[in-house]
């Protein structure tokens, strides 16, 4: 690449992100060329190249980068020194590259419509209509639960392998879309990241590759809790960007999966969420209400902490900032607070769709 290439190259990297930012004022239109148009095809394109590969060629490809980007600093230490601006410039124009292509494979997604305006639902919830849905959730969670252990002590273990969650998955997005056909997922692409030990130290249940459009689903978090973090994944996939829809997606596809052991993952982990949002508003009635569930639920929930407990560790914090960092940029005011904006999305839907 001659030299003239890269400075325009380089010096387009302001222009696209203005760009980007004068585009996230349309969503409407983001949401009928892009994330309806262009990413269909993109994102399809990719999931046929990769998808029938058993293993994430995205964590290989990162890899890789990393360690090119190290050797090319260690072998060209010398012209870096001497040439600092140029160095500068090649890192401006990798950025321009990696920026554009982020947002033509993926990261346009970030600005489209709101998945409440789709679905025609109010975005928000009072804490007596939290109460009350909760209330309901807990007596659904208590009876799926006993249904299946016959025992109120008994914490569930789900009975498949991770290829076969992966599976089911699948089948509940094939089911789903017969009722929500803006949710259908051609040609999927869900993997085990071969990063998950890496992942499980940052705090993260998976991630999507934005580049290659696989799925990456954290294969050390425990299997009761996989097959929503599998639906969640799938959701980035179809072109969910934001946290909020894309929890909302995971628990829909999993609640409205046939399998029972999905349909305990899907409301444990949303009754989860309204519980701890009760937490911050109400202690009071916290308490009152997680003394309702059975002691196996509660053996669920302890599993998953101690889980995440066992990677606690002093740089998890930085790792959450720089993703933090990371959605606010990309329209997500409330970084990773946005997680928890769930609860009104469930309260909104089930006013509508009673459990």
């Amino acid at each position: 690449m001659n030299n003239k290439l890269k400075n325009g190259i380089a010096l387009s990297l302001p222009l696209q992100v203005i760009l980007v930012k004068w585009f996230a004022n349309f969503p409407e239109l983001i949401e009928k060329y892009y994330s309806n148009g262009i990413y269909q095809y993109t994102s399809k394109f990719s999931r046929i190249i990769f998808g029938w590969i058993p293993f994430s060629i995205g964590d290989i490809i990162y890899a890789l980068l990393i360690y090119l980007a190290i050797r090319y600093i260690v072998i060209k230490r010398l012209y870096i020194k001497q040439k600092p601006l140029l160095f500068l410039r090649n890192i401006a124009t990798v950025l321009s590259i990696v920026y554009f292509t982020f947002h033509l494979t993926w990261g346009m997604n970030y600005y489209r419509q709101p998945l409440y305006k789709t679905l025609q639902i109010k975005e928000t919830h009072s804490l007596d209509e939290l109460e009350n849905f909760v209330t309901k959730l807990i007596t659904k969670t208590n009876n799926i639960h006993f249904y299946i252990t016959q025992d109120t002590s008994k914490a569930v273990a789900i009975p498949y392998n991770k290829a076969e969650i992966f599976k089911k998955t699948i089948n509940g997005y094939n089911d789903l879309k017969r009722r929500y056909p803006f949710l259908k997922y051609d040609t999927p692409s869900i993997k085990t990241s071969l990063y998950s030990t890496g992942l499980s130290y940052s705090g993260y249940g998976g991630y999507l590759n934005p580049f290659t459009n696989e799925a990456q689903v954290n294969g050390k978090i425990p299997l009761y809790r996989f097959p929503v973090v599998a639906g969640h994944e799938a959701g980035h996939q179809i072109g969910y960007s934001a946290e909020n829809e894309t929890n909302f997606i995971g628990y829909l596809v999993t609640a409205n999966n046939k399998d029972i052991y999905f349909k305990y993952a899907a409301y444990s982990y949303a009754l989860s969420y309204c519980l701890s949002d009760i937490r911050h508003n109400d202690p009071k009635l916290f308490t009152t209400l997680y003394d309702k569930l059975n002691t196996g639920v509660k053996n669920n929930y302890q599993e998953l902490t101690n889980f995440w407990l066992s990677y606690e560790n002093p740089a998890e914090p930085f790792f959450k900032s720089v993703f933090n960092t990371f959605l606010k940029a990309n329209n997500q005011t409330d970084g990773i607070k946005s997680y928890s904006r769930v609860v009104s999305l469930l309260v909104a839907y089930h006013k509508e769709n009673p459990l």
